[in-house]
């Protein structure tokens, strides 16, 4: 499921592209996709201007100039692919249709085209207060100004059970999924299944430190789904070949040489290295 990096990095490379550019398609294949009827959604956004493109958590938002929000969640096995068709493909060939199933697909000037793929995921068009009220319970952006060392620990604070849990609980901070959670248990030195009671005040500040560290890198590299927005996207994906513990089970340890561990907490896939990352 995409994270924090994936959508912020499609975020960017979205609103170059869209932003301030009417919407001229729409093409709805699963109705269940979006939470309005067909022809309503239809005529709700023909003709309408992408304002700019926002991302919440692990969602992304389309500020409309209507006032109203389309927010996008693709969850587990989703897509974005957008196709200019002002580019051709190696071949000398118009862009294609993804192989993979698409329930939208939208479309911009010159015949550019936004497909969305949502297996399990939806494409809402909610009001501005409809949005306020659906993102409420989210909790702060990892680079939120106001999420401060201590802020970060209060978060936590009255918590149960392991670091990991709590970490990709999108009440405690928006963004963050399996894999970035391992990725920055283990630059921080500290095992992502550690009890909450037992870390230390040390190791709180590492967790926050490597929090930024390892996302601002994620995100430079493209995130770790390799799924390209564009034809010719050469950088989406491009951190998956960095991951130093995740689905990186029985290879060695980038950092001490020991056999990296995979198990599982809570049905999700754990990865970390049992050497150099401590319990505390």
């Amino acid at each position: 499921m995409p994270e924090y990096p994936e959508m912020e990095h499609y975020r960017r490379l979205l609103a170059e592209r869209i932003a301030g550019q009417p919407i001229t398609k729409v093409d709805v294949t699963r109705p269940k996709s979006i939470n309005v009827p067909v022809e309503t959604f239809e005529r709700e956004l023909l003709g309408r201007t992408v304002w700019f493109v926002e991302r919440r958590g692990k969602m992304l938002l389309f500020h409309l100039d209507n006032g109203k929000r389309l927010l996008l969640h693709l969850m587990l096995g989703g897509l974005i692919r957008y196709e200019s068709h002002t580019l051709l493909t190696p071949e000398g060939l118009p862009p294609e249709r993804p192989d993979r199933s698409v329930q939208v697909t939208l479309g911009f000037p010159a015949g550019d085209l936004c497909f969305i793929g949502l297996r399990l995921g939806y494409l809402h068009l909610l009001t501005v207060k409809e949005t306020l009220a659906r993102l409420a319970d989210l909790g702060p952006e990892p680079f939120d100004p106001r999420l401060s060392l201590a802020a970060f620990k209060a978060r936590f604070k009255g918590k149960r059970g392991s670091f990991k849990t709590a970490f990709v609980d999108q009440h405690v901070i928006a963004g963050i999924g399996n894999c970035y959670a391992d990725e920055i248990a283990f630059e921080a030195q500290v095992r992502p299944d550690a009890k909450l009671a037992d870390i230390e005040p040390a190791s709180w500040e590492r967790l926050y430190g490597a929090m930024h560290a390892v996302l601002n890198d994620a995100v430079a590299k493209g995130g770790y789904m390799e799924l390209p927005l564009t034809e010719g996207d050469t950088v989406t994906g491009g951190y998956n070949d960095h991951c130093r513990v995740y689905d990186r089970g029985g290879e060695a340890c980038p950092r001490c040489g020991s056999e990296i561990v995979q198990t599982e907490l809570n049905s999700r896939k754990l990865f970390f290295c049992p050497s150099c990352q401590k319990e505390r």
